[in-house]
């Protein structure tokens, strides 16, 4: 345990899992935060890349604004996930008008390994999800360390990877994983396939990691198919049980975490017992290097 300040407001910081990952008690985010306390929080979201928040009272008004002092918030191209009057926030439920399950899962692609934004030029910076309802079993989120991920590769695979750059395409993603509600011409106008370096160097931090995950579709300049398969293959490397954490959530809970280091998905729920309604707001990055 870690105490962040020596004055007061003061809070703790728990650390989580292996290698990376922390639980933050003793604020309330939305009144708790001045400039003195946040600079405390960004220097723990870079030393543990995943922050986890319990017990917040957190309006959509509130996650906006704490998310953008991280920076500017994305506003999500599939604008069907808007909700309220916050264009920042992604909602993601199973929920009828009514509030009751409908059976159906909102988007399937987030139950696979990924990275939020990276199939933007300007990639994630980091995403903060906020709990409304969570189901009774399943649907956690699951993280995975791409420092540690980096750090297991030997000198030939760094020097092969070093050398490749990845195409990131959300309508590929969307549409192997949720095809049946695809992306309009529109968005697909919007976000057009982009390509970042597998290997970055993390802006703030100055260590390397692998950026990689399900929006990435084949590796540019080689074939098409043998590119995918290599991505596919490096995806089911990196993601190793020892360098990942896994959180069951509760109703008031927030995660912040790095979208340059780490990869995330949710975990499966019964989408026509259970009741889950998350929002979600990334904020925006630059471009990897």
């Amino acid at each position: 345990m870690a105490m962040a300040r020596s004055d007061q407001p003061t809070f703790e910081i728990h650390r989580l899992g292996r290698t990376f990952g922390a639980e933050i008690r003793g604020l309330q985010l939305a009144r708790d935060v001045d400039d003195e306390v946040f600079a405390a929080l960004h220097q723990a979201f870079l030393d543990h890349q995943l922050l986890i928040f319990r017990d917040q009272e957190l309006p959509p008004a509130a996650q906006v604004a704490f998310a953008r002092r991280f920076g500017e918030v994305q506003v999500h191209v599939m604008n069907q996930y808007h909700d309220g009057d916050f264009p920042e926030l992604f909602t993601l439920t199973n929920l009828d008008a009514d509030g009751r399950p409908n059976g159906r899962h909102p988007d399937r692609g987030t139950l696979h390994w990924h990275t939020d934004g990276s199939w933007s030029k300007v990639t994630g910076h980091s995403t903060m999800l906020y709990v409304e309802i969570a189901p009774d079993e399943g649907g956690g989120t699951g993280w995975a360390d791409m420092y540690a991920a980096h750090d297991a590769l030997d000198a030939a695979e760094r020097a092969e990877l070093g050398g490749l750059r990845a195409v990131h395409d959300l309508n590929y993603s969307r549409t192997r994983r949720h095809g049946e509600e695809p992306m309009t011409e529109e968005q697909r106008r919007q976000k057009p396939p982009v390509d970042h370096p597998i290997l970055r160097t993390h802006p703030e931090t100055g260590r390397k990691c692998i950026f990689l995950g399900d929006h990435a579709s084949h590796i540019l300049g080689q074939p098409v198919e043998a590119g995918r398969a290599r991505v596919e293959a490096l995806n089911a490397a990196i993601v190793d049980c020892d360098n990942i954490f896994h959180h069951r959530w509760a109703a008031g809970d927030l995660a912040v975490w790095d979208n340059r280091c780490l990869l995330h998905k949710a975990d499966g729920y019964d989408t026509a017992t259970q009741r889950r309604r998350i929002r979600r707001c990334t904020v925006l990055g630059e471009v990897p290097a």
